[in-house]
Order: structure tokens, then sequence, then C-alpha cells
């Protein structure tokens, strides 16, 4: 990456950035040196949302959602860049991302459960498995939103929220069914 852009004053930044997504959130990751900047963008916006700091399961989650939303409405392109270039399908590229993005996912995981108190959480739970079902969800509900042809930081918002209701009453230990009942 060219550490000149990084001298430039912030505002200039975020209007080249823009300025790049919308462009590249038009075309496929091959034609796009934008990869390196999105990534670099969401890793600090989640350290600067504080995700990775102890807490309970669901707020850690809701800090990173809130980091992730706001810069989604801060670089509208971003987020339809980020999954064009995660289903990409040029073979000579393709393998790369998969790589770059299981070993980031599994870094940021293997953070977040070393930092989460799981004590909110139903006794016996198989974590892993709630994990993968969450993660696949999300995949699968911005894939689709994808398929409409933008994504909309707004129904994204008040889907996922109704979503994260969901996930709470099925796997906060305060919501399990009295037993004998």
């Amino acid at each position: 990456m060219n550490e000149k852009f990084f001298t430039l004053p912030l505002e200039k930044q975020q209007r080249v950035i823009r300025a790049d997504y919308r462009i590249f959130s038009q075309n496929s990751y091959k034609k796009s040196p934008m990869g390196e900047v999105a990534a670099r963008l969401t890793k600090e916006s989640l350290l600067q949302a504080d995700c990775y700091s102890p807490t309970s399961f669901f707020e850690m989650m809701e800090r990173g959602f809130r980091a992730k939303m706001d810069l989604m409405r801060q670089y509208p392109e971003l987020s339809t860049f980020v999954m064009k270039a995660f289903y990409e399908t040029d073979p000579e590229i393709a393998s790369f991302i998969r790589k770059s993005y299981t070993a980031a996912v599994k870094d940021s995981a293997s953070l977040s459960l070393m930092m989460m108190n799981t004590d909110e959480l139903r006794p016996g739970l198989n974590i892993p498995m709630m994990l993968k079902e969450m993660f696949w969800a999300c995949e699968g509900y911005l894939w689709r939103e994808l398929q409409k042809g933008s994504l909309n930081a707004d129904r994204i918002e008040k889907d996922f929220r109704e979503l994260m209701d969901f996930w709470k009453s099925v796997y906060l230990a305060e919501n399990r069914p009295e037993e004998g009942k």
C-alpha cells in the first residue's frame, strides 16, 4: 500500500476512498486495488469501536454491528465492494481471496472467543456451532441483499436488529423455558 495516502488530510482520504469504492463496487476484484484499504478500514473501525474488549457475547456483537453500520453509511460502496470480492469467480484470485478472508475471520473469531464472557449463554450450548449458524445466516442474508443490486444500510440495520433479538431469545440463559413446563 502507498503510505503517502495516509499522510493526506483525513477529509481528502475519505473523498478518495468514497470515489474509489463507487468505481470498484461496479467492477471485479481483479480490477480493484482497494482490497487492502477495505481491510484496513474495517479493522480500524472495529478496534475504535472497542469490539474486542472483554464483555458479554451479545455486547461484543452489538459493538461490531454498530461499527460496521457506521462504516457502511460512511462508505456506502465499501460493503458492495467487499461482498463482490468475497464472491469473486476469477480462478486466478478467488483462492487468494478465500484464504485471506478465512484467515481474517479466524483471527477475529479467536480474539472474540478469548475475550467474551459466555456466562450469559445457555449452559451446555455448542458455542462453535452457534457461531457457525450466525455466520451462515449473515452471509446468506448479505448475499441475497447484494443480488438486489446494492446494500441498503437502513434495511440491513432493521433486519439484523430483529435477527439479534431472535438470537438472544434462543441463546441467552435467561430466555430458556423453565424445566418441567
